[in-house]
């Protein structure tokens, strides 16, 4: 019986709004098997421009109308590849570099377990996603290490940012008492950085 497969579709980095953040589409291989693919590869990282090393694997899973977000650590900032396992959402990545021409702009991107796409979100950037799926999985990588002293929270509602989350119709989405007090962008810490990339994490 002959095989029936595809050759291996190469990966593919793309700037989104906001340059600095990127889509990524994993190399795929399918056969009559199932499937095979390449989400990370340190070459082919570093040539897209992101070097950082990564140091954490973290994982989470929440039902729909759940909003996490949005996140970030005012020190110690985090760059994040992130990836759903299972399930979709709308994931966005806020700029809050104050030096950068794209400060207090976002972008996102529709992650699902179906289209493979994976969401590069550099430090300096809060995140934060939406669940439209029943239920969703998601996995990142992290470039520093989680510190709470230093979580912050940017409000995801903010009428400053506009972001046009597709919440359900008529319906709230469901957060956390931390995330419901976030601080707007006029009021939240923001990055005053000279440069990029951070200095490389310490255990």
């Amino acid at each position: 019986m002959a095989m029936l497969w595809s050759p291996l579709k190469l990966m593919e980095f793309t700037r989104l709004g906001i340059s600095d953040v990127l889509l990524i589409r994993p190399g795929l291989f399918e056969d009559e098997r199932g499937a095979f693919m390449e989400v990370y590869q340190a070459r082919k990282f570093a040539e897209a421009g992101i070097a950082l090393p990564f140091v954490q694997d973290n994982q989470s899973r929440s039902r729909r109308s759940v909003l996490r977000g949005l996140h970030y650590q005012i020190r110690q900032p985090q760059g994040k590849l992130v990836r759903v396992l299972s399930g979709e959402v709308f994931d966005v990545a806020v700029d809050l570099r104050r030096p950068s021409p794209t400060f207090g702009q976002w972008a996102s991107a529709i992650l699902s377990s179906e289209n493979h796409l994976m969401l590069w979100v550099p430090p300096g950037f809060a995140h934060g996603f939406y669940v439209v799926s029943e239920w969703a999985e998601i996995g990142y990588k992290a470039t520093d290490f989680y510190a709470p002293k230093w979580e912050r929270t940017l409000r995801w509602d903010d009428l400053a940012l506009g972001i046009p989350w597709p919440l359900a119709a008529g319906a709230s989405p469901i957060v956390s008492p931390k995330d419901a007090t976030g601080a707007t962008l006029d009021q939240c810490e923001v990055y005053d950085w000279a440069g990029f990339p951070p200095e490389a994490p310490q255990p």
